[in-house]
């Protein structure tokens, strides 16, 4: 398809993690993975990550979503092995290629205040 020749294509990917015993197990790495994540977040591999809500949206249950820079597949995996919750066996994960083509991101910097906000 023409058009998506011209689109971004940037390929990113998509790591779904999944909890293997219950919440407990969760709550208990938390902090560690939090940590993870953001050190991942500060070496500029981290894209974007979060838990994942029920379909009702009032519950949560463990999972999350997690998607980095990396050069392959492998490499996503190796670094999705590494994360304290899948080492200790708290969750389990799985991994995609994710391209984007589409979409935008919007940031709102106030100078007076000296705040920015993402839209």
């Amino acid at each position: 398809m023409q058009a998506s020749s011209e689109m971004l294509q940037k390929q990113l990917y998509a790591i779904t993690t999944t909890p293997t015993a219950g919440i407990e197990p969760i709550l208990a790495n938390l902090e560690e993975h939090l940590a993870f994540q953001v050190a991942l977040e500060r070496e500029g591999v981290l894209y974007a990550a979060g838990p994942m809500w029920s379909e009702d949206e009032q519950t949560w249950e463990g999972d999350g979503l997690v998607v980095v820079r990396a050069g392959s597949r492998a490499e996503a995996v190796a670094i999705a092995e590494r994360d304290p919750m899948h080492k200790r066996g708290a969750r389990t994960f799985t991994v995609r290629p994710w391209m984007i083509n589409e979409g935008t991101m919007t940031v709102r910097l106030d100078k007076s205040s000296q705040t920015f906000s993402i839209l």
